[in-house]
């Protein structure tokens, strides 16, 4: 088995996992996948929408299946497209209802089940006896499914969201990385008691850092396990346009750069044939690193990679110490978005370095004279090259600021967005880096656009919140309202709201669980109704549409108002008089 490492690109080796006329895992390449978002039981739409999705170079695509009619109706998209001759692996995504998945998978390539719902369970305290008699349902469901498979050569992911993990689950280990790979284990354990191994994993989430977190401990339980079973990898709800990309691009980017994953989807909220380019630009961009100059780092003794804890330096001006992540500019233009976040280079004091040139004598003077790093690298394998820089001064115990440079030559916006946020956002989420200086040869590519990934790529790792954040599903047939129009209004009316985050969601499969990381929601309800949240609460139920985004901005003014009240009177000098 191949041993991963931070600084060196391989492959992790996995299991081959026949899906259809394809492989996942093994010697295969990375797949990419999208969901359809059309309603399944609209045969024809569907029809068309997988055509488009295996046009643009999708190797599998995914469908809702809410139940036995959606079953039925997957099965004759999967006929019809047979005729067409398109051949393409179908998957039936499948929430709540076993029964439904097990009639999907008696003529489809796959089947996907979310352990959070598999079974419903109890929302109060579990007793040890308690837990295990859950698990003995599990099985059981479990079992029934996995002979269906076995009888039709169909495989299994087994899919753990963030924002479904079961209430058996979320009582044992809290909202958790842990409890998500307990969840994710405990299936793939039950699945080895029936020796069955046609099986993906994916551990989702809408938080960068606790999706990476979560996969990376998941790849740590499964080698101590001996279970070497393929991964699929995807960010949900990532949203639209450039915050979608540069968010799917920081968590998966981060685990291909790992070696870590043998599948992905880019979620996002627009037309689903859209996502396959950026999910094909993302792969290529990492596995071109496959067999490059070896990188002699030295991992640190207290390095936990699942375990995320920011690199202790010293200040420099804004640079370092407490201080949130900057963007250095090295020329603004007109442009002056965020004036106190840009520091130009030129003010500070700085010295340029990589980690070949990181010499004993050099090391001497970061740890006597104070100056800020400005760390570049022109290796294959950037990522794993800048981590080894960071792993030397950590062991050195030198604590100068660094700042990343990113350095590249793009005409496409899309394609900048999309390393940037792959090859510096890997390294953040790491804990490293005290800001960003990008460049781009190719004057194709604004100022304005460059500082504006930098932010992105920085808001994306969860390292400094500079603008609204919107967490956005990417649509399927349960999707209550049209979605792309809903999150362009809700940004509309919402934008210029600063350090908020924003939820807008399609139903309540996956809703209220995803955006508990958001401030607020707004989760299709029924047709033309939608409902408000306040993290996880339910505020306002079934609001008619049109009315509910005046309500949200009334909501979140009502709150605002609120806060400052209550900052007014904490702040109010004690007036003794009266308390005596």
């Amino acid at each position: 088995m191949t041993k991963l490492s931070p600084f060196n690109y391989n492959r992790r080796t996995t299991n081959k996992v026949t899906v259809g006329h394809i492989t996942i895992g093994g010697a295969s390449p990375i797949r990419v996948q999208s969901m359809a978002n059309s309603n399944t039981n609209d045969i024809e739409a569907s029809i068309a929408q997988a055509i488009r999705i295996k046009e643009a170079g999708g190797d599998l695509v995914r469908f809702t299946t809410q139940g036995i009619r959606e079953a039925q109706s997957l099965k004759l998209i999967h006929e019809k497209l047979q005729t067409q001759g398109v051949n393409i692996p179908l998957v039936a995504d499948i929430h709540f209802n076993p029964k439904v998945a097990e009639e999907a998978a008696q003529f489809i390539e796959k089947v996907r089940i979310n352990p959070g719902n598999f079974v419903a369970g109890k929302i109060t305290d579990y007793t040890d006896e308690e837990f295990a008699a859950e698990r003995d349902k599990v099985h059981e469901k479990l079992r029934t499914l996995i002979n269906i498979c076995k009888q039709h050569k169909t495989a299994i992911r087994i899919g753990v969201n963030h924002g479904s993990l079961s209430a058996r689950m979320m009582n044992r280990y809290g909202d958790t990385p842990e409890g998500l790979v307990a969840s994710c284990m405990e299936f793939l354990e039950l699945c080895q008691l029936e020796n069955f191994h046609d099986i993906v994993i994916s551990i989702k989430a809408s938080n960068t850092l606790i999706m990476v977190q979560a996969v990376r401990l998941l790849v740590q339980h499964m080698d101590k396990a001996g279970f070497h079973y393929p991964l699929h990898l995807g960010v949900t709800e990532a949203g639209e346009g450039e915050d979608g990309r540069i968010k799917s691009a920081v968590g998966i980017g981060a685990l291909l750069a790992d070696g870590i994953g043998d599948t992905i989807r880019v979620s996002l909220s627009e037309d689903p044939e859209y996502e396959i380019p950026v999910a094909t630009l993302l792969v290529e961009h990492i596995t071109k690193r496959a067999n490059h100059q070896p990188i002699d780092g030295i991992v640190v003794p207290t390095y936990n990679s699942h375990l995320y804890e920011r690199r202790v330096t010293h200040a420099i001006d804004m640079v370092g110490g407490n201080n949130p992540p900057v963007v250095i500019a090295t020329k603004k233009g007109n442009y002056e978005p965020m004036p106190e976040y840009i520091i130009e280079e030129n003010h500070l004091p700085m010295r340029s370095l990589s980690y070949p040139e990181l010499n004993n004598q050099i090391l001497n003077e970061l740890k006597t004279t104070p100056q800020i790093v400005l760390l570049h690298s022109n290796h294959t394998n950037p990522v794993g090259e800048m981590r080894a820089f960071f792993h030397r001064l950590i062991s050195e115990n030198i604590t100068a600021p660094v700042i990343i440079a990113g350095h590249y030559n793009e005409t496409s916006t899309e394609a900048l967005q999309i390393k940037v946020g792959a090859d510096i956002g890997s390294l953040l989420l790491d804990g490293f880096g005290d800001g960003i200086l990008l460049t781009n040869d190719n004057d194709k590519i604004t100022n304005e656009a460059i500082n504006s990934i930098a932010f992105g790529v920085l808001q994306a790792a969860r390292r400094r919140i500079s603008r609204t954040e919107y967490i956005s599903c990417p649509g399927c047939g349960r999707t209550l309202f049209d979605l792309q129009a809903t999150v362009a209004k809700v940004k509309a009316a919402t934008s210029h709201l600063k350090n908020l985050k924003i939820a807008v969601m399609g139903c309540i499969v996956n809703g209220p669980g995803e955006m508990a990381d958001a401030d607020y929601g707004y989760v299709g309800a029924a047709k033309g109704r939608v409902s408000l949240y306040r993290k996880n609460e339910c505020i306002e139920k079934n609001i008619a549409e049109e009315e509910a985004v005046e309500k949200l901005l009334a909501l979140i003014e009502k709150d605002k108002i609120e806060k400052q009240v209550l900052k007014q009177t904490y702040n109010q000098p004690l007036n003794w008089s009266k308390t005596r």
